[in-house]
């Protein structure tokens, strides 16, 4: 049982490693998790990311409810925004995360799917977000997410259903961006993620960073952002370097300076 991070070259390859409880995660997994995003975001020798879930039955069932509920946390708890964060839960990943679905992707796997920006999954991988069948409803951005992210209308009904969907109907609805055979799924997101790492970190994550604050900025501010940003990447090594690799042509040699 563990939170296992693996490097394959620039990528960070995290592992929800507790097949045996269809990779829930308790308060040790979650901890564990944090710790492993935390080296995503620190590490400048990682350019991108892939989380994915051990064995072949489960990505994440999400929480382990029967360690929450049997010992639930102190309120005071409440207060600490700042504690234990995850990507789901607002914590700042600029590099790029790609989400490898191998299995059973439920509540609070799905909500950790939804802070992704890639997404590729098992032709046998199932989608859901059924806390309401518990007396809960999906949080860590569960409720916030799947509306932007889907229709309304579909949004609505698998937070309020609580129902499973297959990964066709996933890919249908654009939940996520392939649908692939099991033993195809790891080189797909590993296909994702190293070109990705290839091109100039910094210009990624400043795409990246962009995107998602689009969300919550008028498009007069996020213009005025695009122009600060893109001012600022001029004066990099890596745009004087693709530049030269362009005229040279010839692979460039990112540093991400």
């Amino acid at each position: 049982m563990s939170i296992d991070l693996d490097r394959n070259g620039a990528v960070a390859i995290i592992t929800i490693n507790r097949p045996e409880r269809r990779n829930a995660m308790d308060a040790e997994h979650y901890a564990g998790l944090s710790r492993a995003w935390t080296e995503v975001r620190d590490n400048p020798a990682i350019r991108a990311a892939i989380i994915t879930g051990a064995g072949d039955k489960a990505f994440s069932a999400g929480a382990d409810l029967k360690s929450f509920t049997a010992a639930p946390a102190p309120l005071a708890e409440l207060m600490l925004t700042q504690q234990g964060q995850l990507l789901n839960r607002g914590l700042e990943i600029w590099k790029p995360v790609i989400a490898a679905v191998n299995g059973v992707c439920l509540g609070g796997g799905t909500t950790l799917l939804l802070s992704t920006d890639i997404r590729v999954a098992a032709r046998h991988a199932t989608f859901s977000v059924s806390e309401v069948k518990r007396g809960l409803f999906p949080a860590n951005g569960g409720t916030q997410r799947l509306i932007q992210q889907l229709p309304h209308a579909i949004a609505m009904e698998l937070l309020l259903t609580g129902d499973s969907i297959d990964a066709a109907t996933a890919e249908r609805w654009g939940l996520v961006n392939r649908v692939v055979e099991p033993d195809e799924l790891m080189p797909a997101a590993l296909d994702y993620a190293d070109r990705i790492a290839e091109n100039a970190p910094l210009a990624v994550q400043a795409a990246k960073e962009l995107a998602l604050r689009s969300r919550d900025v008028d498009l007069a501010s996020g213009l005025r952002l695009e122009q600060l940003m893109l001012r600022l990447l001029q004066t990099s090594a890596d745009a004087s370097e693709g530049a030269l690799a362009f005229s040279e042509k010839r692979p460039p040699r990112y540093t991400g300076a």
